[in-house]
């Protein structure tokens, strides 16, 4: 009796174990199931597309690591170099009695000693910042790939918002073509059209498809681009358009603000750079001394020996030596500094016509929503309103539907470039997601 309760009770404990298991399990499913609805269901915004294309890149974690490499040769460019361990044996016979011994001649000494460079602590430290402004200047560099990551995922990301509204606005008029023939061919069967009216909207809508298949090849391009910068999030639905009738830089300021460019501080790192180098050809006028302390054991019958010497440099050709690498590396510098300028000047004008090719381009695109648009609706309707009275043809009305989307086409084209326009003047400089990422990465390099 008291075996079988006791079995009885180990079966129920299972069963209510594997029970608790089971439900853990599909609560588990059901919240990724949930999971991934509502990451399939919540659209991708412009800004979280910039956000994932830098978290994916692997530039800028490449740039990372160049980093760290500048800055720990920077630490070992400051210590002095390695002492040198100096064995030999003096004053062996060669040939005699004493041939080969280290004993019998008072001259044969085993020597053991250490030479030691005595570079001087400021070239040693001139060394160090020297890749110190290199791990500067790849900062800046990182800074400036950050800036194009974002500008071209929002090149991507905008470009297929806008070929989708191309797609979206072909397959209306392919809706109302359909119609126009199901029209053509009962006017026909009522023997008020002809067969001509049929061909004319087929052919019609044969256009229509030809510039969807067009349309969906740009889409798809346009996918695999922002496939290119944020993997395969790709795919998901795009959410509203930003707000694109403002600039992040006042053309006011604006020589003030590219002075401060990712890639002018790429270049002003550079010049300081070439300027540590002229210092460092400024300070190996200098030669730098050795140092030498050696034991040297003789034979038995003999005293043992010390030496202490010291290497001196002599720089006897100076004018055409360490002045002329001098003279070249100050050329650098001017070098360096000219082509920051000339980068600056070349900014500058760029992103002022972009600014005024964006700014006539919002003008234009104006324009065609309030009139030009709403004028080929307008030439639409009438024409389809007259040919349902009688008064015109179906030739007539698929002309002017091929005008509407002809008109609309251009005027999302015209929105398209206009957009990426203002990609490329607002994402000149980083956004504040790449710098919440960055230190981030920091805090983790630091733990």
């Amino acid at each position: 009796m008291s075996s079988s309760f006791t079995a009885l009770c180990l079966v129920r404990n299972s069963v209510l174990r594997l029970s608790q298991k089971i439900g853990l399990a599909t609560s588990i499913g059901t919240l990724a199931f949930f999971a991934n609805v509502y990451a399939a269901e919540t659209p991708l915004t412009l800004a979280e597309a910039q956000r994932r294309a830098i978290e994916h890149s692997r530039q800028l974690a490449a740039q990372d690591f160049s980093v760290g490499a500048s800055r720990d040769l920077a630490v070992a460019a400051s210590q002095l170099p390695d002492p040198v361990l100096r064995i030999g044996i003096d004053n062996l016979p060669f040939n005699g009695m004493d041939r080969f011994s280290l004993t019998n001649d008072f001259m044969t000494m085993r020597r053991i000693g250490m030479m030691q460079e005595v570079t001087r602590a400021d070239k040693r430290q001139l060394r160090a910042d020297r890749f110190e402004r290199e791990a500067e200047k790849t900062v800046a560099e990182k800074s400036a790939m950050a800036a194009a990551i974002e500008r071209d995922t929002a090149l991507a990301w905008l470009d297929r918002y806008y070929a989708e509204a191309m797609a979206a606005a072909i397959a209306e008029q392919s809706g109302q073509a359909k119609l126009e023939i199901k029209a053509a061919e009962g006017a026909y069967r009522g023997g008020r059209g002809n067969l001509a009216d049929i061909f004319a909207a087929r052919g019609a809508l044969a256009a229509l498809d030809d510039r969807a298949s067009e349309v969906q090849r740009r889409v798809r391009n346009a996918k695999t681009m922002l496939a290119r910068w944020i993997g395969d999030t790709a795919d998901m639905p795009l959410a509203d358009k930003p707000a694109t009738d403002t600039l992040r830089v006042d053309p006011a300021t604006l020589d003030t603000q590219l002075a401060h460019h990712p890639q002018i501080a790429v270049l002003t790192k550079q010049e300081e750079i070439a300027a540590m180098e002229a210092k460092l050809a400024q300070a190996n006028r200098k030669a730098d001394w050795s140092m030498e302390l050696a034991y040297q054991q003789r034979g038995p019958s003999f005293s043992n020996m010390i030496s202490v010497g010291v290497s001196i440099p002599l720089q006897w050709h100076q004018k055409n030596r360490q002045d002329r690498e001098l003279s070249a590396k100050l050329a650098l510098v001017e070098q360096a500094k000219a082509e920051r300028e000339d980068m600056l000047r070349a900014h500058i004008a760029e992103t002022r016509a972009m600014i005024n090719e964006w700014e006539n381009n919002r003008e234009r695109h104006d324009r065609y929503k309030r009139e030009l648009i709403p004028l080929a609706n307008a030439r639409t309707q009438a024409s389809t309103a007259a040919y349902r009275g009688g008064k015109a043809s179906l030739a007539d009305v698929i002309v002017a539907r091929r005008n509407e989307i002809d008109v609309r086409i251009q005027a999302l084209q015209l929105a398209t470039d206009t957009d990426r326009l203002w990609a490329g003047i607002n994402f000149l400089f980083p956004t504040n997601g790449f710098a919440a990422h960055s230190a981030m990465i920091m805090n983790k390099d630091t733990k």
